[in-house]
């Protein structure tokens, strides 16, 4: 397989709300921007809060479709359609390396892409001509597990595969509230406390999140959507740092803030 002389950046990036492909409010323009320059790259692999599994799988469909696993929204989100081509071949290496690894994983080549793929690929890839494939989250996951699955994916990028954990960086939808309502405190000092582990590379103190940040069980009563920022973390390589991509907080509880490493 082809490797390349720069490795192909990483990303966590915060989705929030389906309605973030429709209303980009702060971190969506910066995505675009950051996707204006990327360059070289051949495929994008996504973990998703959103497509979980008992074991691993990944996504080798050729042409997948565009899921909208949610309901209760504006009509105008079911007709968006993000027409990225597969790429059998970059998962079948993956579904490789993770073999190698000691995960069990095995091929889905009929499922598409879930929100947690392609809302943030939106904006970040708007011309949806990159090809996309995912990596299952295993129900079972737990922070270590999730740094160690961000390490057996990471020589994806000497191939080109840019790597995104796609996530929320707080996510209690039992307190959402309008998409205007101020931040609730307890959203900011979580947010806070995780973009400091995060540009420190903290890595033992992200894994313990729950017993050392605060009001990590309210900002995450569970664990899903912040153990893609866990994968992310564990695919980039020690020499890189992170750059935050601020992004807010929405609904008063959902902390759009990204990070993205290797893009310099």
């Amino acid at each position: 397989m082809e490797t390349q002389s720069h490795p192909a950046p990483v990303f966590f990036i915060s989705h929030g709300a389906p309605t973030f492909a429709l209303a980009p409010g702060q971190l969506g323009p910066k995505l675009s921007a950051l996707g204006q320059k990327l360059t070289g790259i051949k495929a994008v692999l996504v973990v998703s809060p959103h497509w979980q599994t008992r074991e691993l799988q990944v996504l080798t469909t050729p042409s997948p479709e565009t899921i909208h696993d949610f309901g209760g929204f504006p009509a105008a989100l079911y007709q968006l359609q993000y027409p990225a081509p597969g790429q059998p071949e970059l998962a079948a290496e993956a579904q490789r390396l993770l073999a190698q690894a000691g995960w069990p994983v095995s091929a889905d080549a009929h499922r598409g892409l879930d929100h947690g793929a392609w809302v943030p690929l939106w904006h970040l890839l708007p011309k949806a001509d990159i090809p996309v494939f995912q990596v299952s989250l295993p129900h079972s996951l737990d922070t270590a597990g999730a740094l160690a699955l961000g390490r057996a994916l990471a020589p994806m990028r000497e191939r080109g595969v840019m790597i995104v954990g796609s996530g929320s960086l707080t996510h209690n939808l039992h307190e959402i509230q309008p998409a205007d309502a101020p931040a609730a405190d307890y959203a900011v000092e979580f947010a806070h406390w995780i973009r400091q582990a995060v540009t420190r590379a903290d890595a033992e103190a992200l894994l313990d999140y729950r017993s050392r940040a605060p009001h990590a069980q309210r900002a995450h009563p569970t664990q899903e959507h912040l153990l893609p920022l866990l994968v992310a973390l564990g695919a980039r390589s020690a020499a890189e740092e992170a750059q935050v991509i601020a992004g807010g907080i929405t609904h008063g509880v959902l902390s759009m803030e990204s990070y993205a490493w290797g893009l310099n």
